[in-house]
């Protein structure tokens, strides 16, 4: 079984900052595909960003195009949510998904898809 484990959030104002990280303790983390999610209290999870096992291709909602950023560095088995220009409907638990190996070299963008979960991390942003 494959442990996921978030660090990075916290409280920030709005127009404010926060770079999240996801660390594994996969030996293959090179072949796990990766995704953010993300859940307000009293609303559902819902998608935030997804990105390729090799790092080369990453997809976003809507809600959050031109703001985060995701990357990954499969030499330390650690994926990234960079987030800027937070607004207070950002604030939710922030969780790091990872799918189980497979040979395609593709994204992943809804919950059911992915095989291991962290246990989250809190963003509040303040207005």
């Amino acid at each position: 079984q494959v442990q996921l484990a978030e660090s990075g959030g916290g409280l920030v104002q709005a127009g404010g900052s926060l770079r999240l990280s996801c660390a594994s303790s996969g030996r293959t983390f090179s072949d796990y595909a990766m995704g953010w999610f993300r859940q307000a209290p009293g609303k559902e999870r819902e998608f935030v960003a997804a990105i390729r096992r090799d790092g080369a291709y990453a997809y976003y909602a809507d809600s959050v195009k031109g703001r985060f950023t995701c990357s990954r560095d499969n030499a330390k088995n650690t994926v990234y949510l960079q987030m800027d220009s937070l607004k207070p409907e950002d604030t939710a638990v922030y969780y790091c998904a990872a799918r189980r190996p497979t040979s395609s070299y593709r994204v992943y963008l809804g919950e059911n898809e992915y095989d291991y979960w962290g246990q989250g991390t809190q963003v509040t942003v303040s207005s």
